[in-house]
C-alpha cells in the first residue's frame, strides 16, 4: 500500500494496485492477474450500463482467467485492437470472446488486422460501417484495461509475429521504448512518427483521459515500457507488482 501511494504521488495515478513479487518465480503474472480482476470485477458489479474497453496480451488474458463467472449482460465490452496477423492467423491472447463467455455481457470484437498494409488500407477498414460503430463505441468507453508491450527482443510485438526483426530494429532506431495495443511510443510516451505506426489499425490512444485507463504490467523487462506510458499519461493506473514498482521509482 505504500508503494502505490508511492507511485500515485510520483507519477499522477488516478489509481495504483502494488501487489507482491514471488522471488521464486519473478516472472509469475498469477498476482497481477487476481489483482487486475478484481478490479475488472468492481467495475462489472455496477448496476448501471458500462462500456469496458480492453486491449490483448498476456496479462490481460491472464486476469480475465481469474475472473469468477458472472451474468452482465448490462454492460458492452468491446475490443481496442484487431489480433489477425496478415496471413489470416489469430493471437491466442486476444481477451474479448474469452471474457463474454465468463460474464454474459454484450461484446464487440475488432474484425480487423493488427497491422493493414497502408495507411491507406487502414483507412478504408475503418471506414467499414461495423468497425467504425466498434470506434466510436470504444471513444464512450468508462473504463479501459490494457496490457503495456516492451520493444527489445521479446517483444510481444516481435515473438508473436506481427512485426519482423527490420521493422523491430526500425522502431528501437526510431527510440521506441514501448507499445500499448500496437501503437508504439518513446520513452517520453510520444507516438513513434511513422514505421508501423501509420499502418496500425487499432482504435488510437487517448493521452490525458479524464476515464481511468489501467495498465496491467509488470517485470524488469517492461521498466522504460511502463516509464513511457507514464510519461505520456497514455494510462493513468497501473497494475503492477513490488518489484517492478521500486525499479519505477527508482528511475
Amino acid at each position: 500500500m505504500e508503494l502505490a501511494e508511492k507511485m500515485k504521488d510520483r507519477f499522477g495515478l488516478k489509481m495504483c494496485e502494488v501487489v507482491p513479487s514471488d522471488p521464486v518465480n519473478p516472472l509469475s503474472i498469477i498476482g497481477l492477474a487476481q489483482a487486475a480482476a478484481t478490479e475488472m470485477e468492481r467495475h462489472l458489479k455496477a448496476t448501471e450500463p458500462k462500456v469496458i474497453a480492453f486491449g490483448t496480451g498476456r496479462a490481460l488474458r491472464a486476469s480475465v482467467d481469474q475472473l469468477p463467472a458472472m451474468d452482465c449482460p448490462q454492460h458492452r465490452i468491446v475490443s481496442l485492437l484487431g489480433n489477425m496477423n496478415s496471413d489470416g492467423s489469430a493471437s491466442a491472447y486476444n481477451v474479448i470472446i474469452r471474457m463474454a463467455d465468463r460474464i454474459n455481457a454484450r461484446h464487440y470484437p475488432m474484425p480487423l488486422p493488427v497491422f493493414a498494409r497502408s495507411t491507406e488500407e487502414r483507412t478504408l477498414l475503418h471506414n467499414q460501417e461495423p468497425v467504425h460503430n466498434i470506434l466510436e463505441l470504444s471513444k464512450k468507453a468508462d473504463v479501459t484495461f490494457v496490457g503495456i508491450g516492451n520493444m527489445d527482443e521479446t517483444a510481444p510485438l516481435f515473438i508473436d509475429g506481427f512485426i519482423d526483426r527490420s521493422e523491430l530494429d526500425a522502431l528501437n532506431a526510431a527510440g521506441a521504448a514501448g507499445e500499448i495495443t500496437s501503437w508504439v511510443f518513446d520513452g517520453d510516451g510520444q507516438l513513434i512518427e511513422g514505421l508501423t505506426n501509420s499502418r496500425v489499425a487499432s482504435a488510437p490512444l487517448v493521452p490525458f483521459s479524464e476515464k481511468p485507463i489501467v495498465g496491467i504490467a509488470a517485470g524488469d523487462l517492461k521498466v522504460d515500457a511502463i516509464l513511457g506510458a507514464l510519461a505520456g499519461h497514455l494510462v493513468n493506473g497501473l497494475i503492477t507488482n513490488e518489484a517492478t514498482a521500486e525499479l519505477l521509482l527508482a528511475r
